[in-house]
């Protein structure tokens, strides 16, 4: 059978062939919530006109930057939750960003309602009310939240719990605050804005996670400084720094501060990110297994990034091939339930501390 047909979830066996691993793998995978925090399909739907209804191959460059991941490669692979993710064009003024969020959160909000295995929800009871139903779970976060920055009020035009996250700054400085990436102008200080740090009280309102994967060191403790104590933050796609030194990854106090928070941190696939040449799933495991040795078991989440833009491991280019990443954990000794723990159960644990 081809990766191109086979609905994974409803052929074991098959799957653990396909992909070498113990079909013990395959049934700790398959008993497990599986949720990713990150995937980004729906920027080339809207560049590309990229049909997420439609199964796609690897595309003509293989599966790099994109056509990693769709809704039928999704539900195939028994992936029971995700967030759909509506990234933001920085070059645009900012009425333009405000009203193109507007259009493009009722755009992927139709493709998801639109399909009959997919559920759109926003809390932990409407989660497991899809997942009951065999059908996946589909929340909608924004990267960005300069798509919602020309005043405070901005953020009203959300409806209600209808975004599970904001990523409050991407790859270019806004005025929330300093980015990360080495893009940001020079000479930019490294904090959060007076805006930025109402932006964070009024997601904590309105029970919009924070996200802090993407946002300057400084700014990132300025996030935490004024985030409610009694909620938890997020760091949906990230690296470890510890693992591989890189602008676009989390130290070890930050992931300490984040578990402070009782959030949870999401592991992603970009293989810069990871490590130098040749990086795979195990290089991934390296990063999460970080994550556990120096924060706990309950900290530690998946966050693909899937077609953002990233160049996966290649025994992690898609769906199908996750439950490589449980036989690799397996080997680190890890039993199921803690790998249980890091596909979706401590996701579900801080979505619950949240929205019930």
């Amino acid at each position: 059978m081809s990766a191109e047909s086979i609905q994974w979830r409803d052929e074991p066996e098959a799957w653990a062939r396909a992909l070498g691993i113990p079909k013990e793998a395959i049934d700790i995978y398959l008993a497990s919530d599986v949720i990713d925090l990150h995937i980004d399909s729906f920027i080339w739907t809207r560049i590309l006109g990229y049909d997420l209804h439609r199964r796609h191959g690897m595309g003509p460059l293989r599966g790099a930057f994109f056509h990693q991941c769709d809704i039928p490669r999704v539900i195939e692979a028994g992936i029971t939750g995700a967030t759909w993710v509506i990234s933001t064009n920085p070059f645009l003024p900012a009425g333009q960003r405000r009203r193109n969020f507007v259009k493009n959160y009722a755009r992927l909000h139709a493709i998801l309602s639109a399909h009959p295995n997919v559920r759109i929800v926003r809390t932990l009871s409407e989660y497991r009310a899809a997942r009951a139903e065999g059908k996946h779970g589909a929340f909608i976060g924004i990267q960005g939240g300069n798509a919602l920055s020309s005043s405070i009020d901005d953020l009203d035009l959300i409806p209600d719990l209808g975004v599970l996250r904001i990523t409050l700054v991407h790859l270019t400085n806004s005025n929330l605050g300093r980015t990360s990436s080495p893009l940001r102008l020079p000479g930019t200080p490294d904090r959060l804005t007076d805006f930025g740090r109402e932006y964070v009280r009024k997601l904590n309102t309105k029970k919009i996670f924070v996200d802090l994967a993407h946002i300057g060191r400084r700014a990132f403790f300025d996030a935490l400084e004024v985030h409610d104590p009694s909620l938890p933050a997020l760091v949906t796609h990230t690296g470890v720094d510890a693992v591989h030194p890189h602008w676009r990854n989390l130290t070890d106090e930050q992931l300490k501060a984040i578990a402070d928070t009782g959030g949870a941190i999401g592991v992603m696939y970009e293989r810069s990110f990871l490590g130098k040449k040749p990086v795979s799933v195990s290089t991934v495991a390296d990063h999460l297994m970080h994550i556990v040795h120096t924060v706990g078991i309950d900290f530690a989440m998946l966050g693909s990034d899937w077609d953002g833009a990233i160049i996966p491991p290649p025994d992690l280019m898609t769906p199908h091939m996750l439950p490589n990443l449980v036989h690799e954990l397996m080997k680190r000794g890890l039993g199921a339930e803690d790998i249980h723990k890091i596909f979706g159960g401590n996701f579900l644990r801080v979505l619950g501390d949240v929205r019930k």
